[in-house]
């Protein structure tokens, strides 16, 4: 049975970081590329960042720069994602996918918000 399970959000105040955790299960997860999305209360979900097979190279959303690092391991079958910086604008929900070929896996998400 395939799965993504995010964890690691929360309620953080604007300045803060949070990191964020995506593990993977019942597919060969060093075989997919990893992205990382997020949705904002009555928006569109976006790309936030992306990471390689095996983690070699990475792009971010052009507002995500320099704020979020996304990495691998490929050991733990786990993908994480670093948001340094938060602003409220950053609220939503994450989500991890899993991309290869004709297969796309999603994860349930988890809420991020970002508060004083």
């Amino acid at each position: 049975q395939v799965q993504l399970v995010e964890s690691g959000g929360g309620l953080v105040q604007p300045g803060g970081s949070l990191r964020l955790s995506c593990v993977a299960s019942g597919f060969t997860f060093s075989r997919y590329s990893m992205t990382c999305y997020r949705q904002a209360p009555g928006k569109e979900r976006e790309l936030v960042a992306t990471i390689t097979r095996v983690g070699d190279v990475t792009n971010y959303a052009d507002s995500m720069k320099g704020r979020f690092t996304i990495s691998r391991d490929n050991a733990k079958n786990t993908v994480y994602l670093q948001l340094n910086s938060l602003k409220p604008e950053d609220t939503g929900v994450y989500f991890c996918n899993a991309h290869r070929l004709s297969y796309d896996y999603w994860g349930q998400g988890t809420q991020v918000t970002v508060s004083s």
